[in-house]
């Protein structure tokens, strides 16, 4: 496996090797031992699916607060996804800051998001298809949100804002400027 470190160096894309031949290929998607001494000693608790039907399909940007954190290693079955870690540990030198990444099944890459970020993404394709294995569980009472589209934090999707198709949560979530303090550095 490849490891790519980020802008912000926390956030890691893993590139699993192929090997393939005329009849298709083989790959190692996650090794525990080798995730905890090169990325993040955790433990995964649950694999989760989400299918999004439309192009500009925008889930996010989301995160729980302790003792739910979680940290999320996000790859895509089906479909292509442009997926975004947003900085929200206060403290921290790249506060505010995001990172992105274009996941898809040709190009196999996984990105590694540990807790203290907002995770989101928008569909590049229709009838994505993303998994993701977390360190926590859902929870209800412990969930949040940072609003996608904030213009101090200038993330450079690429879709257009009135083509993004959100949730009725996702279209109110607070700014950066008006979050509570939720992680520490």
């Amino acid at each position: 496996m490849k490891l790519t470190k980020l802008a912000i160096p926390e956030i890691v894309k893993i590139t699993p090797a192929r090997f393939g031949d005329a009849r298709g290929y083989f790959s190692e998607l996650f090794k525990d031992q080798w995730f905890r001494e090169n990325v993040s000693n955790v433990t995964f608790v649950q694999d989760n699916q989400s299918l999004s039907s439309a192009v500009g399909t925008v889930r996010g940007l989301h995160f729980q607060l302790d003792p739910f954190a979680q940290g999320k290693l996000v790859r895509c079955l089906a479909g292509a996804i442009f997926d975004v870690a947003v900085d929200i540990r206060v403290g921290s030198p790249t506060y505010g800051q995001w990172v992105g990444a274009e996941l898809t099944p040709e190009n196999g890459d996984q990105l590694w998001i540990p807790a203290g970020f907002a995770h989101g993404f928008a569909t590049l394709l229709p009838d994505t298809v993303i998994l993701y294995k977390v360190t926590a569980p859902y929870s209800a009472a412990n969930d949040r949100g940072l609003l996608w589209n904030d213009l101090d934090i200038g993330i450079e999707w690429p879709i257009e804002t009135g083509q993004a198709m959100l949730s009725d949560k996702d279209k109110v979530q607070p700014r950066l400027a008006d979050l509570p303090p939720s992680f520490s550095y």
